[in-house]
Formats: C-alpha cells, sequence, structure tokens
C-alpha cells in the first residue's frame, strides 16, 4: 500500500506536469495564429489585393459592384490583362480596364470597322460588348506606344473612358496597381479572369 504522503506529491507532479503542457500548448497555438497573421498581412500588402469595380465600362467581362483579386508580384502590363490602375487624371480615381497594348508594340484603330491591330495582327476581342467607336475627345494616338506605357480600353466600348479620349490616354505602367486575378464577390459572379 502507498503512503498518502506519496499519492499527494505524485498528484502534485502530475498535475505540474499536465499544467505545463497545456500552457506549452497555449503558446504554440498562440505562436501559429500570429505567424499566420502576418503571413497573411504581408501577402494582402505586397503580393494581393482587392478592388471594387465601379461602372459599366467593362461590361459583359465585369459587372458594377463586382469584387476582385488582383496581384502585383513581379507583374509587368500584357496585351489582353485586366488591370487596376490608379490615375489623377480621373475624378474616380482607381479603374479598371483591359491591356490592349504595352511598349514598343503598333497599334491602329479601324473606327469604321471596329477592328483593333497590335502588331499588324486583327485581335479576336470575344470579350467586347459593344463596337469600338470614335471617342468625342478623341486622343491621338501614337503609332508605336513609348516605353513606360500602355493603351487600355473597357470591354464596353461604348461607354468606356479609356485610353482612346484625351482625358485619359496612354497609362504609366507606374499608375497600374496589378492585374486582376478573379472575381470573388458576389457569389454567384466567382470566376478566373483569364
Amino acid at each position: 500500500m502507498q503512503e498518502p504522503e506519496k499519492t499527494d506529491k505524485n498528484k502534485k507532479i502530475s498535475y505540474v506536469i499536465n499544467n505545463k503542457k497545456y500552457i506549452e500548448y497555449i503558446y504554440d497555438f498562440t505562436k501559429t495564429i500570429i505567424f499566420v497573421f502576418a503571413i497573411i498581412v504581408i501577402l494582402f500588402t505586397f503580393v494581393i489585393r482587392d478592388a471594387n469595380v465601379v461602372g459599366s465600362s467593362m461590361s459583359d467581362t465585369l459587372h458594377n459592384d463586382d469584387k476582385v483579386i488582383l496581384t502585383n508580384f513581379m507583374y509587368e502590363p500584357k496585351t489582353g490583362d485586366i488591370v487596376v490602375i490608379n490615375t489623377e487624371k480621373l475624378a474616380e480615381k482607381r479603374i479598371i480596364k483591359r491591356v490592349i497594348a504595352t511598349a514598343g508594340q503598333t497599334l491602329t484603330i479601324d473606327y469604321s470597322t471596329g477592328q483593333v491591330c497590335v502588331d499588324g495582327i486583327i485581335l479576336d476581342e470575344n470579350y467586347i460588348s459593344s463596337f469600338t467607336k470614335k471617342p468625342t475627345n478623341d486622343f491621338s494616338i501614337p503609332y508605336v506606344i513609348p516605353e513606360g506605357y500602355i493603351f487600355v480600353m473597357g470591354d464596353n466600348r461604348n461607354v468606356s473612358l479609356d485610353s482612346r479620349d484625351d482625358k485619359l490616354g496612354l497609362i504609366s505602367v507606374d499608375e497600374v496597381i496589378g492585374k486582376a486575378l478573379f472575381i470573388f464577390f458576389p457569389l454567384d459572379r466567382v470566376t478566373y479572369l483569364y
């Protein structure tokens, strides 16, 4: 038979060991939560961001109030990309448009047919929802897009205020916040943006 003093001592040791394990578990759990939070903050600061679509200039691809995730991590604009732009030229400071031509590419727009040619190739623009018409404040588009700039247009060409208009013109690549990757809200519109 065990002495009562030893039993009490064993219970105390067992309690201390269990208490120590519990404290270690809480400490490890807290470290993990802090680490995950730090990773999320870093990702949303330097790699991915979100943006809200305002207006109908990108219909039917994007609708008013769609929320998109974009990335700027090692990103360089390419023809066909949907980009978010931070511009001081317009009242709406943040706009979303499609890249049509980048630095060094030749660009012509035939407003009589609505055809857009980049480097002599007519773009297959199955994403546009309206005819490419000449704006009232026509921008004199350079034949070759200069270094450090891109030419953008909305998919809904009838209502889009874009690089065709002298109010906006060419966009500096420094104004590009990032490439839109996918719609994440509303949930019935969740889709990847190619």
